[in-house]
């Protein structure tokens, strides 16, 4: 794993110091080595930053370049079956220096150009030029693990592996797109190929960018999830397809365990972390090390479960247990790792495991992709549910309940939730929760079913958001997302809402959470359910097997329960979660009101100071507002403080 820069600039040369700062902004990524190559007669340099994970010596080193130095490469990520591919570049002729994988997807590409890309099994993100036909490519793996980001304008083109690094460069322009921001503040989040700055892009995963020039861009689709779904549906009996899935989950595991240096899992406790393990331990000689961080709060820690289950299938398991000012630290570094605003709070348990891990392991797998996969978020089950019952409703009743909710206010049910509390479950977000469910079966009701995915994913409504931010700008995903339901329509909400997650919320959200904070502390990722061969196989499951009987996940949970027993797994789903509430309003109190002061809002003239400082003061006095509504605009105006400073 590695972090990579270049530069192709038209009439320009190549300045070595910049090249060289892009690349030390990256040091984090890749401390074992480093290096960079000029083409002073095309203008184009790479720089490189090596995490040395397959084949440690030296032979490693890159930028490196086939035999005649006519292709040169700069490369982040692993290709797991480059041995196989290596084998038969041999009985091509090819001869290897090195036993990396670099060398193998180099020679790959001068076999078979940049259609070598099919043969690959792995993550990657890299840069390849060629010399003979004067073209630079950027190549992203099929579902997105590896990040690349690239900057085109004026005759200056950039790409490297996060943000700070094209920040590094004098010539790059820091303007901020507010639709983009608009995306964000909605979603916590902004989907690829848009970033927070104009003329700045993320490489979509499955694309390669083809340049001829600086400025000549053609961007390629090469895999795509959807059209995997669109498929026709596995014809077999479920037993059959949990034989072939549980081959295909077994044979993808162990790929991710091909490395040079040590290895170690992270173990939540959950459905995917506990089957990638119990399948991994039962079919390896070696004794698997596991990972996993615990909180000293009851409801939000589930060490206590991830222990029980390393005890059962015998792994070598670490716990650590923090408390809340040791999470709270890691806060004011998180817009240093994440360079663009990202309002996943989960990151700051995830750079607490991969900080524990990197003690022992340079690589640490980790079982994203699985609910995407498999069925396993809760919305996808209220989803469902909400529209089953609402959809077989007689009209008059759905328009009796739909203009019902619609009377009660947001402060009224504040009201009365304060005042029927103590008969009612403890929600911190009840107003929240209560606005999404109206919205939600609104929008089912008049059949708008793009609107009730944003809704059940978002973290501010459309109204509100008009009402939070000066310029709300266009946002770009909401095409995004009506395009994948369009492409899916008779599917089922079920496959629209996972391919959907798959190809966006997965990729911008979850991978880019591991990817930072595990290379944050120059550990390896890697993620088995990603294998593309599984994603293809999964997304022809019939959606009435991933979610049977009323609970998800149905097929993964038969494969488990051979291994471990029910009793171990069976309880509510509560994700890599953190005590936020509590936080933004004891220990982070007075950093919530610093950086969202009414007189700093104002002076940014990005977003409404009246509607943030109301949303503030109700919060901090105890409504039952949605304690990640709040972390979201906290998370963007630190981003801008550190990275756009007045």
């Amino acid at each position: 794993m590695c972090g990579i820069v270049g530069i192709w600039s038209s009439g320009k040369e190549i300045s070595g110091a910049i090249l060289d700062s892009m690349a030390e902004a990256l040091a984090h990524r890749g401390p074992d080595d480093s290096g960079s190559y000029i083409d002073e007669r095309s203008n184009i340099g790479f720089a490189h930053r090596r995490l040395s994970i397959v084949d440690l010596s030296p032979l490693g080193h890159q930028p490196m370049s086939n035999d005649d130095g006519s292709i040169w490469i700069t490369y982040n990520g692993e290709v797991y079956n480059f041995k196989n591919i290596r084998n038969e570049l041999i009985q091509k002729g090819h001869r290897f220096k090195s036993n990396t994988d670099t060398e193998v997807v180099l020679k790959s590409y001068e076999e078979w150009g940049i259609e070598c890309v099919h043969k690959f099994i792995g993550m990657f993100a890299l840069g390849i030029w060629d010399k003979r036909s004067r073209k630079l490519y950027l190549l992203r793996d099929r579902a997105g693990v590896k990040p690349l980001y690239y900057y085109s304008n004026n005759g200056l083109f950039m790409f490297g592996s996060e943000l700070k690094a094209l920040m590094q460069h004098p010539e790059y322009k820091k303007d901020i797109d507010y639709d983009s921001l608009a995306v964000y503040v909605r979603h916590g989040y902004i989907p690829a190929p848009h970033t927070i700055f104009q003329n700045t892009y993320k490489l979509k995963p499955g694309h390669y960018l083809c340049l001829s020039d600086s400025d000549n861009i053609k961007e390629i689709k090469y895999w795509d999830v959807t059209d995997y779904y669109l498929q026709k549906p596995l014809d077999q009996s479920e037993d059959e397809i949990l034989e072939e899935l549980e081959s295909l989950l077994l044979d993808s595991f162990k790929y991710r365990l091909v490395a040079d240096v040590p290895i170690g899992v992270f173990l939540s406790g959950g459905i995917d972390s506990t089957t990638l393990c119990a399948l991994l331990q039962s079919n390896v000689s070696s004794q698997l090390k596991t990972y996993s961080i615990g909180f000293y709060d009851d409801s939000f820690n589930e060490a206590e479960w991830a222990k029980k289950i390393a005890d059962y299938i015998g792994t070598d398991h670490t716990e650590y247990y923090i408390s809340a000012s040791e999470a709270l630290d890691i806060v004011p570094k998180l817009p240093e790792i994440y360079d663009e605003p990202f309002a996943d709070n989960s990151g700051i348990p995830t750079y607490l495991v991969s900080k524990l891990t990197r003690e022992s392991a340079k690589v640490a797998l980790s079982a994203d992709g699985g609910d995407e996969l498999f069925c396993g978020y809760n919305r996808y089950l209220y989803s469902e549910n909400i529209y089953q019952k609402h959809t077989k409703m007689p009209g008059l009743l759905g328009d009796a309940i739909t203009n019902g909710l619609d009377l009660l206010s947001p402060e009224l049910v504040d009201w009365t939730y304060k005042k029927l509390g103590f008969a009612l479950p403890h929600v911190h977000d009840f107003r929240h929760k209560y606005i999404k469910l109206r919205n939600m079966i609104s929008n089912i009701h008049r059949g708008d079913y793009v609107e009730m995915y944003k809704t059940a994913i978002g973290y501010w409504t459309t109204e509100e958001l008009n009402n939070i931010m000066l310029n709300p700008g266009n946002s770009p995903y909401d095409s995004f997302i009506a395009d994948t339901f369009s492409k899916l329509q008779g599917k089922g909400l079920l496959t629209q809402m996972m391919a959907t997650d798959f190809k966006y919320y997965l990729v911008d959200d979850i991978l880019t959470k591991l990817d930072r904070a595990s290379m944050s502390v120059s550990l390896e990722g890697r993620d088995p359910f990603l294998d593309h061969r599984l994603i293809e196989y999964a997304a022809r499951i019939p959606s009435n097997m991933h979610y049977k009987n009323g609970q998800s996940k149905h097929l993964l949970r038969r494969i488990l329960y051979k291994y471990v027993p029910k009793k171990l797994l069976e309880r509510p789903k509560r994700g890599f979660a953190v005590p936020l509430y509590s936080w933004l309003r004891e220990d982070l109190a007075e950093l919530v009101r610093d950086h969202l002061s009414y007189e700093k809002i104002d002076k940014d003239g990005i977003f409404n100071p009246e509607t943030i400082s109301r949303n503030v003061n109700d919060f901090m006095k105890g409504a039952t507002i949605n304690a990640n509504s709040i972390w979201c605009i906290l998370m963007f105006q630190m981003w801008k403080e550190k990275w756009m400073p007045s």
